[in-house]
C-alpha cells in the first residue's frame, strides 16, 4: 500500500447491492425493482448486476419526502 492509499475500511460505500438497498429503504425486493423500472430509484448496470449509488438513495428518499408534504 502506498502512503496516500486510503484503507478499503475507511471508504464510504459508494454502490448499494438490491438486498443492501432493501434493508437502507426497509422495503420488499420486489417494491425496490418497481420503483427502479419507474425510474425513481436510479441504479447502474455493472455487468448484469444491478448496483445503486449511495445519493441514488439519499435522492429518492427525499422525493418521498417531498410527495409526502404535498399529499399532506
Amino acid at each position: 500500500m502506498t502512503e496516500h492509499a486510503i484503507p478499503a475500511q475507511r471508504l464510504p460505500q459508494a454502490l448499494y447491492t438490491v438486498e443492501d438497498a432493501t434493508e437502507v429503504l426497509r422495503l420488499s425486493r420486489a417494491e425496490l425493482y418497481e420503483q427502479m423500472s419507474a425510474g425513481r430509484l436510479r441504479f447502474v448496470k455493472v455487468g448484469r448486476a444491478r448496483r445503486i449509488p449511495a445519493n441514488a438513495i439519499t435522492e429518492f428518499v427525499a422525493l418521498l419526502e417531498k410527495e409526502a408534504e404535498v399529499t399532506v
